[in-house]
């Protein structure tokens, strides 16, 4: 871990190796190498998130504990990548361009089933439901959603109503121009 520094500890970059909502943590692999790294869920709702997906690229600070390495803060996430549309047949011919130019809207999560593959939000001020697909959640670097957990949703009317293309902690949901 012979990163840059920051506050007298290593910035180390690497991608995650697993995140279990459910157990409260998951583990970084580190590019350079060398031990796992401890990711606590309260680091990562420190940065923002609740969940992250597996295989998300991510940067942290890391400390040195009695236990051994562990996040000590989140400083970016990029997630996996994914072929646009990557199983979603409504997605499967639209521009990805177009997708993310769509607007940031704010929403609820209403319910998500991680083993079902979906669930729906509700967008505020609309009563409407708003499917969000495993794939698009996987896809922008989460492993789960909570009932009652606030995010930005980009939407799209799909072939059977409502769909969200895009899924956003609200934290930095709530910091983009809608």
């Amino acid at each position: 871990m012979n990163e840059e520094q920051q506050d007298g500890r290593p910035i180390v970059r690497g991608h995650v190796k697993w995140f279990d909502p459910a157990k409260g943590f998951g583990f970084v692999v580190a590019e350079s190498g060398g031990p796992d790294i401890l990711l606590h869920a309260n680091v990562l709702r420190s940065f923002g998130q609740g969940t992250v997906a597996d295989g998300s690229a991510i940067t942290v600070e890391v400390a040195r504990t009695e236990r051994g390495f562990q996040a000590a803060s989140v400083l970016a996430i990029t997630p996996p990548e994914t072929p646009p549309g990557a199983g979603l047949a409504d997605l499967a011919n639209m521009d990805p361009a177009l997708l993310a130019a769509r607007p940031v809207e704010p929403a609820r999560v209403k319910w998500f089933d991680k083993a079902k593959g979906f669930g729906f939000a509700n967008c505020w001020n609309s009563e409407a439901d708003v499917f969000v697909h495993i794939e698009v959640l996987r896809r922008s670097g989460f492993a789960d959603l909570v009932p009652g957990e606030a995010i930005g949703l980009r939407v799209i009317e799909g072939r059977r109503g409502l769909m969200a293309v895009e899924v956003l902690a609200w934290d930095s949901a709530s910091r983009q121009d809608r």
